[in-house]
This record gives structure tokens, sequence and C-alpha cells, in this order.
């Protein structure tokens, strides 16, 4: 019997071709296999990330900026840049993809953040307000953080009568664009309005506080208050005389005084009397607003006029425990707990900027 055969090279040639063929067929349905796996990667990647509203961030401080991309699910990409004003100092200037585009989540977008001005030359400051060009100064010496401030403006300003509005810069040393290498004073010439203005004095007499104070908001003349119990016959909370007269024509700076008669039937959670404080005197008027916050319930203005300063007295009739401040352009100046037997007061002294 014969146990092996010999096997001609035809049979050899057969059998290894059909091997080759099986390893092809199995390369390549494994790389189908791949080819496959990875598409339903990709897919489901894609049906994973959700699309998303760019918010927009421009002018706002980095970290509301950074937790709004948060929200969001945006990764910002930051570049520092210094701007044309030291006020941008740490917002947001610039912002891509532009706000309401919409992306996938996870989209990276680039924040343009300020790092405030680099201060080489003076600016052009005529034309300006001299409060804005004090506000700016403050900041830039503020940023730069230095012993010795870089801008400097010289006190008081120099005042001149022009048809300006009052507090415009109408020149200015050192002249713009002048470079800076080290602290540098600033000196203005600044508005303080027409020449002479005048003003007619409104008649007040027989008016209560309360329209009194209104038609005071509405002239914009300088006043105070004196108060005296009402006579036989007089009402209280009213004004009973004045001084200049009606219709007499005054410099605008003059101030009118109004006698005004004090309440007497006050309600058990009420107090009343003068507000007084001493306002910071400004070569112009400036805007100038008196509030009463009660206890409970909502702040109220008493007054809101245009006053160039000096000492100040009003009358009020308020709730027990009421706070009574006083704002010059913005800033709080001085504020007043009233009616609590021992009065708590606080003031902050310097002129207002």
């Amino acid at each position: 019997m014969k146990l092996f055969r010999k096997i001609d090279s035809t049979e050899v040639e057969a059998l290894t071709q059909g091997r080759r063929r099986g390893f092809l067929l199995a390369a390549l349905a494994l790389l189908v296999v791949m080819a496959l796996s990875a598409a339903a990667a990709f897919f489901i990647s894609l049906r994973g990330n959700e699309q998303t509203l760019v918010p927009d961030v421009v002018g706002e401080e980095l970290i509301a900026a950074l937790l709004e991309m948060q929200a969001r699910e945006l990764y910002p990409r930051i570049q520092l840049r210094y701007s044309s004003t030291a006020r941008d100092r740490g917002l947001v200037t610039e912002q891509d993809p532009l706000p309401g585009s919409i992306v996938k989540a996870g989209r990276r977008v680039k924040l343009v953040v300020s790092q405030g001005t680099m201060v080489t030359s003076v600016a052009e400051y005529v034309g300006r307000s001299i409060d804005e060009v004090r506000a700016e100064a403050a900041a830039i010496n503020a940023e730069q953080n230095t012993a010795v401030p870089l801008l400097t403006i010289r006190e008081p300003v120099m005042l001149e009568y022009s048809s300006a509005a009052p507090g415009t810069i109408l020149q200015q040393k050192p002249e713009a664009g002048l470079g800076i290498f080290g602290p540098t004073l600033l000196e203005f010439v600044v508005s303080r309005g027409a020449q002479d203005p005048v003003k007619t004095v409104p008649g007040f007499a027989g008016m209560s506080i309360e329209a009194a104070l209104a038609e005071i908001g509405r002239s914009g003349i300088n006043f105070t208050f004196v108060t005296e119990l009402p006579k036989e016959g007089q009402k209280e909370e009213t004004v009973i005389s004045q001084q200049p007269a009606p219709g007499t024509e005054i410099p605008a700076d003059t101030k009118v005084t109004l006698i005004a008669t004090i309440p007497l039937s006050l309600k058990d959670d009420e107090t009343a009397g003068l507000f007084r404080c001493n306002v910071p005197k400004n070569p112009y008027p400036l805007r100038m607003r008196v509030e009463s916050i009660p206890p409970q319930g909502d702040k109220k203005t008493l007054l809101e006029t245009e006053y160039p300063g000096g000492e100040f007295a009003m009358p009020y009739r308020v709730p027990v425990g009421s706070i009574l401040t006083l704002t010059l352009v913005d800033k709080e100046l001085y504020r007043e707990t009233v009616g609590l037997g021992t009065a708590e007061s606080e003031a902050e002294a310097g002129s207002a900027e």
C-alpha cells in the first residue's frame, strides 16, 4: 500500500494560488471592516457635537466672556493687544467667529483682549470734556503702576468764557503728538460757558416745597432754603417769601434764598428737617441729584438740578430712618440717615470729578 504519492508541479502551483487568493480576500475584508468602523465613528462624532450660537462678548470683561463661552461649550483662544484708550483695559475688543454664528460645540473662538494703552505721545484733548480727560488720566496712571504718575493735570485748570459748553477743553499744553518719555504735566484752558450768563428769578411764593424743588430743577437757579414755623394763616411746607424778588435778572451763580414753613402735622413714622452739606464748588454748574431711600419701599428723587456748589440746604419730609444721598455727576458725595435721634452721616471731601 502506498502512503505517499508524488505531487507534480501543476498541483503545487494551484495550491499556492489558492492560498494567495484566500489571503487577499481576508485582507480586503479586513480593510472594508476598518473603513466602515472609521466612517461610523466619524458620523457618531459629528452627531455628538451639537451646534451652538456664538455669543456677543465684545465690550465685556474677560472673566464674564470666558463664563459665557464655557456655558456654550466653546473654547477661547486669547490674544492680548494694546488699544487706543485706557478704559478698554481687560475688555474683549474683537472676536472670531462673529456673534450670532452657528458652530459646533467645542469650536475655538478667538478673543482679542485689551492691555490698555501704550502711552508714547500726548493725545489730542481739545474739544473733549475736562471731566472725561481727568478720568482717562487716572486710568492710565493706575495702569502704568509707577511711583510717580505718568500724566498729571495742573489744577485748578484755567477758565475762559467761551461759546463752547462749560467744561470743554479749549487749549492744551503740551501739544498733541509730542512724545512722552516720563512723567508729564498737562495744562488746560477750559470753557466756563458764555460770558456773564443771566437768569430771571422765578416766583416761588405760595408754592409748596415739592413744587418749588421741581421749579428749581427746571430753571437751574442757585438756591438755598431757610425754614421757620408757620404763622397764623400760613400753610405748612410752603414758600412764603424769597430774595431776590420774582422777575429780577441776576448772574447765574447768585443764590436765591427761599423762606419756607416747616410741617407740624407729621405722622408717627415721619421726620422732617433741613438736609445740609457742603458741596464742592465748581467753575460751572454740574448735575446734582438728591434722593431718599426709605427703610421700606423704593428710592425717590427729591431734587435734580444743575448746581455750582457751596453750602447746600434743602427741606425734606421722609419716613423715619430714611437715607438721604447727594450725588454730583454720578458720584455720591454725602449721605445721612435721618429721624433716628442721632444722625449717622458720611461725607466725602474734595471736589467732584
